[in-house]
């Protein structure tokens, strides 16, 4: 996790590797017992069939435990995405605009683009629009992806930590050349973006 670009995406991947060791733990468990039961109920060590009563106490286990199991993933993997729902006071506004194939970013003094330019350490609220047809906005260095759908205004929020460029991809179908949309976020110091938005 070392040298991501913002904080939300290191949650996102403390989360992720949550939910995989947990899910590593129950195959093991789950592969563990399935061989103890094929090995010491085989048919040469138990020709007959006999009735096995049932068992309250393994049976509120297997049903307390996973049910804690889940709610403990959604828990965390809810509040890694609120994250990029709340705008914060103060958060930067950038009008995101999609068509079949580019991305175009506006900012509030009127200046647009086709690479996306961000200040580093500030909150920025990405307003998604579509022209067209859907389209999703995927930041894989951010860990964040969100759909563009045509006749609804939707956005996230992003918060760079770290200056440098990243890339920027379309992650829904969207006709012919969707796999060419692509486009790169350049994370700037401050004081170079005031450089870059002032710059006509």
């Amino acid at each position: 996790m070392v040298g991501l670009p913002s904080k939300y995406a290191e949650s996102v991947d403390s989360v992720m590797l949550l939910i995989v060791i947990i899910s590593v733990l129950l195959l093991l468990g789950v592969t563990v017992a399935m061989i103890y039961f094929v090995i010491r109920y085989n048919k040469k060590r138990n020709p007959k069939a006999t009735q096995i009563e049932g068992n309250n106490t393994l049976e509120i286990i297997w049903i307390v435990i996973p049910t804690i199991l889940v709610l403990v993933m959604f828990y965390f993997g809810y509040a890694v995405f609120h994250e990029s729902r709340v705008v914060p006071k103060g958060a930067m506004n950038v009008k995101v605009i999609a068509r079949m194939w580019a991305w175009e970013f506006e900012y509030n003094n009127g200046k647009k683009s086709g690479e996306l330019y961000l200040p580093v350490d500030r909150s920025v609220k990405l307003e998604l629009n579509s022209m067209d047809v859907n389209h999703s906005l995927y930041i894989p260095a951010f860990r964040i992806k969100e759909d563009v759908i045509y006749g609804r205004q939707n956005y996230m929020v992003i918060k760079p930590d770290k200056v440098g460029t990243y890339i920027i991809a379309c992650a829904e179908y969207c006709g012919l050349r969707h796999s060419l949309m692509y486009s790169k976020v350049h994370v700037l110091s401050k004081k170079d973006f005031e450089k870059w938005i002032s710059d006509f």
